[in-house]
C-alpha cells in the first residue's frame, strides 16, 4: 500500500497551460493546429501575421495556448489605430472570421483572459472578436454583417439546380454570351476589375501590393479566376482555399459585367472548378445586411447566417461606426466616385489600411 502511495507521489505534476506569442519559425506548427481544429478558419492561419505586418504595418499579436508540447488554442490579433476610425485590437482585421480557436475550454478561457489583459495594457478603444458563434453575449456587438455558406454537391447538375430559377438563367446567359474563364498567374487582370468595381461603389481600394502579398504568402491556397468576352476583361475574383472550402474573397466586374451576367458566370465557374478538385463547401463570405451583395447571394439560394462581432469596450465609451452605410460618409462616397480611377487607386490604400 505504501509503495502505491510513493508511486503516486512521484508522478509528475501536470504542466500549467502557457500563453505565449507565435515565434519565428513556428508557422508550420501553428498551421498544423489550425488545419486540425474544427473551430479554426482560413483567417487563423499564421500567414496573416506576415501579410498584415508587410502590407499595412499594423502591430500583430498572435497568441497560442500550450499544454506541454501541444498547442490547445490560438488567437490571432492585430491593432488598427487611426485618428479618424478609432483604435482597436481585432481578431482579425481585413478578415471575415477570427476570434479564439481552441480544442479545450481551458485554452479558450486562458486566451480570452490574455487578450483582454493585452487590450488593457495597450489602452485600445475596444477589443473585437469576429466569430461565427457567440462567446460573450453580454458584450456590445456589431450586427451589421452576415455570412453565406453552402455545400457543393459532387454532381454538377445538382449544383446548377440548387440555384434559384432566375439566377440560374443569369448563369446560362453568361454561358450563351460566350464568356470564358481561366486562372491567372498574376493579379494584373484581377486588380483592373476589382479597382474599377469598388470605385463605382465609392469605396477606397487596397493597394495592388496587398493582393500580391496574399498570393506570395498563401501560395496554392490563393488563386485568381478571370472572365473574358473575346479579348475584353469582364470580371475577376481572388479566392482562398481551406480544408474542403473555397472562399471567393475579393471580386469585381468591369462595366461589361452586368450586361453579360459576368459575375454569375464567374461564381458558377469557380464553383465548378472547386467541385472538380474535391472542395465541398462554398463560402460566399460576409455582406452587410440588405446591401446589394447580400441580395445577390440570397438570389443564389444561400441563406444568411449571423456573424458575432463581439466587442469589449476598453477606453472607448461606444463603438465607432465606420460602415459606409453611416449617413456621415455619404458625401465622401459621392466625391470618391467622381475621382478619376488612377487618383482613387493612388489615394485609396492610405485610407483603407486604417479601416480593418
Amino acid at each position: 500500500m505504501s509503495s502505491n502511495r510513493e508511486a503516486l507521489s512521484l508522478a509528475p505534476e501536470p504542466e500549467p497551460l502557457r500563453i505565449r506569442s507565435l515565434a519565428p519559425g513556428e508557422e508550420a506548427r501553428w498551421d498544423a493546429f489550425v488545419d486540425a481544429c474544427p473551430e479554426a478558419t482560413f483567417f487563423h492561419r499564421a500567414g496573416w501575421k506576415e501579410v498584415i505586418d508587410r502590407a499595412f504595418g499594423h502591430p500583430t499579436y498572435f497568441l497560442m495556448a500550450e499544454n506541454g508540447a501541444a498547442i490547445e488554442g490560438v488567437l490571432p490579433l492585430a491593432r488598427v489605430r487611426s485618428r479618424l476610425f478609432g483604435d482597436a485590437l481585432i481578431s482579425l482585421p481585413f478578415a471575415v472570421y477570427g476570434g479564439i480557436a481552441a480544442t479545450t475550454p481551458q485554452a479558450a478561457s486562458a486566451l480570452d483572459e490574455a487578450a483582454q489583459a493585452l487590450a488593457e495594457e495597450l489602452g485600445v478603444g475596444h477589443l473585437e472578436y469576429r466569430q461565427r458563434k457567440p462567446m460573450h453575449p453580454d458584450w456590445p456587438t456589431k450586427g451589421l454583417y452576415v455570412t453565406f455558406r453552402a455545400k457543393i454537391a459532387p454532381d454538377s447538375q445538382a449544383n446548377m439546380q440548387a440555384i434559384p430559377r432566375k439566377q440560374r438563367a443569369m448563369v446560362r446567359k453568361g454561358i450563351q454570351a460566350g464568356l470564358c474563364s481561366e486562372f491567372d498567374a498574376d493579379n494584373e487582370r484581377f486588380f483592373r476589375a476589382y479597382s474599377e468595381s469598388v470605385h463605382r461603389l465609392g469605396t477606397p481600394v487596397f493597394a495592388r501590393r496587398y493582393f500580391d502579398l496574399l498570393r506570395e504568402v498563401f501560395g496554392p491556397s490563393c488563386d485568381v479566376l478571370s472572365v473574358t468576352h473575346g479579348d475584353r476583361l469582364v470580371a475577376s475574383v481572388l479566392s482562398f482555399y481551406f480544408r474542403d472550402e473555397v472562399l471567393p474573397f475579393y471580386g469585381g466586374g468591369t462595366h461589361l459585367a452586368r450586361a453579360l451576367a459576368g459575375n454569375d458566370f464567374m461564381y458558377w465557374q469557380l464553383m465548378e472548378s472547386a467541385r472538380e478538385r474535391g472542395y465541398r463547401l462554398f463560402d460566399f463570405g460576409r455582406s452587410k445586411r440588405d446591401a446589394g451583395s447580400y441580395h445577390f447571394k440570397k438570389h443564389w439560394g444561400f441563406e444568411p447566417q449571423p456573424l458575432h462581432y463581439e466587442c469589449r469596450l476598453v477606453t472607448a465609451t461606444a463603438l465607432p461606426d465606420n460602415s459606409p452605410l453611416n449617413p456621415k460618409y455619404r458625401l465622401f462616397i459621392a466625391l470618391w466616385q467622381r475621382l478619376p480611377l488612377p487618383a482613387a487607386n493612388a489615394l485609396g490604400p492610405h485610407i483603407v489600411r486604417n479601416l480593418g
